[in-house]
């Protein structure tokens, strides 16, 4: 019966032209998950495989601005509230910027991210990641992506204009969790930016971070809400405690509740792309690859704003021996 009600649905968004499971459907497979737990995975790659392809895209980030960040966030190193030990600087410079686009694309990666710590940059900061932008274009074939924090339109024209393609802003977690983990501004200041960033022509990219204390439902209410905004690609982070923040204890998923939350997104946003990002070597260990199994189609490779990720070749290995093994 669990296996029967899977293949039903994994069907429908196959067969039914613009056909979206809802609340409760979502609902009822998360019910399943301990019964037909391998099941709901094979659906998630099927889906990911209808929708996606088999092309499986790698992107890396440039810490370009870290630390004194004016907003609470419990799970954030970065955050000023925070006793952490994590590195501080202003805006790097637009060399430092480019040169780091430099080396990531001779790695084989496909998409560059430079982030900010912050709530928003001022003029002058959006000048720089601009002009560096502009450059990056000029000597690389890099999709182009930034998060900044929030923007105004004007600020997203901008953006747009010097050849960034992507705007990366988490909403970080379901609006009704949302207050436990933020205090400092109003979930309705992220969805406005998002909206702001797609009128002016941006691709948006925007998740969350699963394990921070989230209910399953509230789990589907944050995809429920990605897909009602209209964003076309999802990171997907796991908690990493760390010491200083108010999550510094906070438990790891284990690893087939991660893998659930993946095919979770997948199964509500069939045609988005899902990005496995931060958290995913301390939760998944040894189930890393599993993550395109799960639904994903996307994966963050490098190190992380502060903490270190797995080695960009290992991950290039990694997704090819995945394609190898699924041909």
């Amino acid at each position: 019966m669990t296996t029967s009600l899977i293949l039903k649905i994994t069907d429908k968004l196959f067969s039914q032209d613009g056909y979206r499971i809802d609340g409760a459907i979502a609902q009822q497979l998360i019910d399943l998950r301990n019964d037909a737990r391998m099941d709901l995975l094979t659906g998630a790659d099927k889906i990911r495989r209808h929708f996606k392809g088999e092309d499986l895209f790698t992107c890396t980030i440039t810490n370009a601005k870290s630390g004194r960040c004016s907003q609470d966030c419990a799970f954030c190193a970065q955050s000023a509230h925070h006793e952490t030990k994590v590195a501080t600087y202003p805006l790097m410079s637009r060399r430092e910027m480019v040169d780091r686009a430099l080396e990531m694309a001779d790695t084989g990666v496909t998409h560059y991210s430079m982030v900010t710590s912050g709530f928003r940059l001022d003029d002058a900061e959006i000048d720089t990641i601009c002009e560096s932008a502009a450059e990056i274009k000029k000597r690389t074939g890099l999709s182009l992506c930034c998060s900044i924090g929030v923007v105004d339109r004007k600020s997203a024209e901008k953006l747009v204009q010097s050849g960034i393609t992507n705007y990366h802003h988490n909403l970080e977690t379901a609006e009704s969790h949302f207050p436990r983990i933020c205090t400092t501004h109003e979930y309705q200041n992220d969805i406005d930016s998002i909206r702001f960033a797609a009128d002016a022509g941006l691709t948006v990219c925007s998740g969350g971070i699963f394990g921070i204390g989230e209910t399953w439902e509230q789990r589907i209410e944050l995809a429920m809400t990605l897909r009602n905004i209209g964003v076309r690609r999802v990171p997907v982070n796991f908690i990493n405690p760390i010491p200083g923040t108010p999550l510094e204890k906070q438990p790891l998923l284990a690893p087939f509740d991660a893998l659930t939350c993946i095919a979770l997104m997948r199964y509500i946003l069939p045609d988005a792309d899902i990005t496995i990002c931060g958290g995913r070597d301390v939760t998944l260990r040894d189930f890393q690859s599993w993550v395109f199994f799960a639904g994903a189609n996307g994966l963050m490779t490098g190190n992380y704003l502060t903490t270190t990720g797995r080695d960009i070749r290992t991950d290039l290995q990694m997704i090819a021996d995945w394609k190898g093994a699924s041909k």
